[in-house]
């Protein structure tokens, strides 16, 4: 019997390495912009870690979605756009019950 390699296998090892390609942009991501959120400090844990765009007029692609298939020279472009906040942080940002200080915005 030979050892040939399926279509099946192919998508199974695409999948798994844009897995891995995805968690390990958003961790240095991460670490680029600071590692904990601009206005609570939280830290513990990345998945609950955001990147939100200061003023959504200059953004030109999402980086949850959209940074897959770019350079990190991109990608880090894009995050200079944001602030990295905490998952609570942020929907309160977007709920109009917190603001990021000017300090930040600018």
């Amino acid at each position: 019997m030979s050892d040939r390699r399926t279509y099946a296998d192919r998508a199974n090892y695409l999948k798994q390495a844009v897995a891995t390609r995805r968690k390990a942009l958003r961790k240095q991501l991460i670490e680029y912009k600071g590692g904990q959120c601009v206005l609570c400090s939280y830290d513990k844990c990345i998945a609950a870690l955001d990147l939100h765009h200061v003023d959504a007029r200059t953004k030109d692609f999402g980086i949850s979605s959209g940074c897959l298939t770019r350079s990190w020279d991109k990608v880090k472009s894009e995050a200079d756009k944001c602030v990295l906040v905490c998952a609570n942080c942020h929907r309160e940002i977007h709920a109009g019950r917190v603001q990021l200080p000017i300090v930040i915005s600018e």
